[in-house]
């Protein structure tokens, strides 16, 4: 990993000459504050060029020699691959294939692509039976579909559809059909012409007339194919060989012993319905029809050889249906392979993408990370999440949930980025440089992050949230970051999070080049006061309390008696639940000289705070600057009550001398890794510590927050006690 670097710059767009180095070693993240015009968006714009493998130069004076060392602690170029620049905004930056590995699960994706590998397998032997069986050229597995559904490309759906039907069927009448010859598209429009369909069904009409009249016959129940098939299965099964004999009932009942009796009987029953005069020249009628048309001889041939199958010709389509559930049931071992494999893997199918689905990705993660903690009018929503976690789809496709009050619409991103703000834009912009971080941290790309004022024109709820970010990724060792700004506050506040004040730089800029030094400085004071309102509105004096504590802080320092009182009504302490409204007066009238006594002097302040931060909501949209106070001291002191509750450890909490908050919230996270509540209290950390104390005043946290964001806060601390 990147333990120095060291960059000298000569005419490389805005630096005319720069030449530092930055050690890593000991911090892992740099601020450099550059106020606007002095060479912040050169120097990314230089690393950028680094990360791209092109060169850089002056683009004013081009006829300038330009110069570009960026190496290691080693002298060694850095890698383009080990470089991420983040510009303050590019809309047209978008995850890559790279970034959508997140969500691939390689294990399921294998087992996936495999599932019908049995069934496929056992298809192929089921169609080569059926080609054989049929006699077909065709392509049998669409025929097969085509028959049993409305298209020609689901044949499982169609062995499914008959599936019931095969496992009660008896017998396989239409097994022996010559498929391509019955249903052949010409013979088919021959069939559907209005005088053959005529022809057809007089011959029909009379051949159930004769049937009906037949001694022994019985349509649907008992035809020529039933007692051929009864005649062979009695004989290959060794009945007439028992000296067994069937009954035949008519108007004379039969006695059949042999096999050649059984035989000869159908046989004369047959030919008396086939021969009878009126049908053969009903028959001979359709045989005409079919002789003038040269394209179905063939047909004519085979059905002058099979007259039994003319009643069915009515309706070919049925009678179509019916041969292939003979073809298969003439396989029905093959066939039941194949709908046993096919369920097995369907089943399985929808297990796997039900655990697909379930996948706390870290896609899912960054996106929750993004609807939980950037402020937009808009959700996150992953569409094809299960695709791509099973590898079917290689980039991850978001939807959006545009929200408005109670009213929320899906929209596609282009009406999106329509309708958003430039900050609300960058807000998206800013998930996708989440992304790519992500990629990066999944596979260990030790990377250098470049960051050009990432977050310019946001709400500060917003910018903690990135500053959050930034912390997050600096508590591992696999980023190294240059974080450049021309806001201060922003500035002052990565300084207080996390980078240091040994790690934070100014740039100094003159005639000769660019100079970087130690910044100075950064935790200037201003004091706001709400004295004239102190004993007539009683959120300001709330309000007041960090304003009081500073004071004497700066002033008898932080072992003076008053300023314990005061803390332990901005860090729950032992005695904080019994602090009184005259308790705090005291405090205000020693510092201001004044012997005002209050009129709710018994009152407790903790009880008042609680009450007003509950009035604060059901406050409208504003400035509100006291109810913000109010609202942040509540959110905290509810937080801390509710952790020391819960650590139920007093000596512990008493030998916290400072930063209550953040230790509390460690002890907790200890006792309770996986505990509910954590996500709420980080927002806390996230949220109230520049609000409370007075050096936040004279910069403009407590005044671009909206007090929206404590107020859902609070409602979700006060329910956590």
């Amino acid at each position: 990993m990147l333990q120095k670097l060291v960059v000298d710059l000569e005419y490389c767009y805005g630096i005319k000459k720069l030449a530092d180095s930055f050690d890593f070693k000991k911090a892992k993240a740099y601020a450099i504050y550059a106020p606007n015009g002095a060479m912040k968006s050169s120097f990314a714009r230089t690393f950028q060029d680094v990360a791209k493998g092109v060169a850089s130069g002056d683009k004013i004076f081009p006829t300038r020699a330009a110069k570009r060392t960026v190496v290691d602690e080693t002298g060694a170029d850095l890698l383009p691959e080990s470089l991420l620049v983040v510009q303050p905004y590019d809309e047209v930056f978008g995850h890559s294939e790279k970034t959508s590995t997140l969500l691939v699960n390689a294990e399921l994706r294998v087992e996936y692509e495999k599932l019908h590998e049995e069934s496929e397998q056992a298809k192929e032997l089921l169609l080569k039976a059926l080609k054989v069986q049929s006699g077909s050229k065709r392509d049998l597995e669409k025929e097969v579909s085509a028959a049993f559904t409305k298209g020609d490309d689901q044949f499982y759906k169609a062995l499914m559809r008959v599936d019931e039907e095969l496992a009660t069927q008896k017998d396989t009448p239409f097994a022996d059909v010559a498929y391509d010859v019955i249903f052949d598209e010409k013979v088919a429009a021959f069939l559907g012409g209005k005088d053959v369909k005529t022809l057809i069904q007089d011959y029909i009409q009379k051949y159930n007339e004769l049937l009906a009249s037949s001694v022994y016959f019985k349509k649907g129940v008992f035809t020529y194919y039933n007692a051929g098939t009864i005649a062979k299965n009695l004989a290959d099964n060794g009945f007439f060989k028992a000296k067994h004999s069937i009954r035949l009932n008519s108007e004379a009942p039969k006695e059949i012993s042999t096999k050649e009796e059984l035989e000869e009987l159908i046989a004369k029953e047959k030919e008396a319905i086939s021969t009878d005069a009126a049908l053969r020249k009903k028959f001979d009628a359709v045989e005409k029809a079919i002789t003038k048309n040269a394209n179905v001889r063939d047909f004519e041939a085979y059905l002058s050889e099979h007259e039994e199958l003319l009643p069915h010709l009515e309706n070919l389509e049925a009678f179509r249906e019916e041969v292939w559930k003979s073809y298969l049931k003439k396989h029905y071992d093959l066939y039941r392979d194949v709908v046993d494999k096919y369920k097995a893997a369907e089943k399985r199918r929808s297990e796997i993408e039900a655990e697909a689905a379930k996948e706390r990705t870290q896609w899912e993660e960054v996106i929750d990370i993004f609807n939980d903690r950037f402020f937009v009018p808009f959700k996150l929503v992953p569409k094809n999440r299960t695709e791509v976690i099973l590898g079917q789809e290689p980039m991850l496709s978001l939807g959006f949930t545009f929200e408005d009050g109670a009213d929320s619409a899906a929209v596609d991103r282009t009406a999106l980025m329509a309708a958003l703000s430039t900050g609300e834009k960058k807000a998206l912009y800013i998930l996708n440089i989440i992304f790519e971080i992500q990629a990066r941290l999944k596979t260990g790309t030790p990377t250098l992050m470049i960051v050009d004022d990432i977050a310019d024109s946001f709400d500060y709820k917003n910018k903690y949230a990135i500053i959050q970010y930034l912390k997050d990724i600096s508590d591992g060792d696999t980023f190294r970051q240059i974080i450049l700004t021309h806001n201060f506050d922003f500035f002052r506040t990565i300084k207080s999070r996390f980078v240091g004040y040994a790690n934070c730089l100014m740039v100094s800029k003159s005639s000769t080049g660019i100079t970087l030094t130690k910044a100075v400085g950064i935790d200037n004071v201003f004091v706001k006061d709400w004295k004239q309102a102190f004993y007539t509105d009683p959120k300001k004096r709330i309000a007041s309390i960090p304003f009081m504590r500073n004071l004497l802080e700066f002033t008898k320092g932080k072992q003076d008696p008053d300023y314990l009182r005061l803390t332990s009504l901005l860090h729950w302490k032992n005695d904080s639940a019994a602090i009184t409204q005259a308790n705090l007066c005291a405090v205000y009238n020693g510092l201001f000289g004044t012997s005002t006594v209050p009129t709710d002097g018994a009152d407790l302040v903790t009880d008042a705070i609680y009450t007003l931060a509950s009035d604060c909501l059901a406050a409208g949209d504003g400035m509100n600057f006291e109810n913000k106070i109010v609202l942040s001291i509540a959110i905290r002191l509810k937080a801390e009550e509710y952790m020391v509750t819960k650590i139920a450890d007093q000596v512990f909490v008493d030998g916290i001398l400072y930063k209550q908050t953040p230790r509390l919230l460690t002890r907790f996270r200890n006792d309770n890794p996986n505990h509910g509540s954590i996500k709420t209290l980080e927002k806390v950390m996230l949220m109230t510590p520049e609000n409370i104390h007075l050096n936040a005043f004279m910069y403009e946290p407590i005044l671009d927050m909206s007090d929206e964001h404590l107020r859902k806060l609070y409602v979700e601390v006060a329910a956590l006690t």
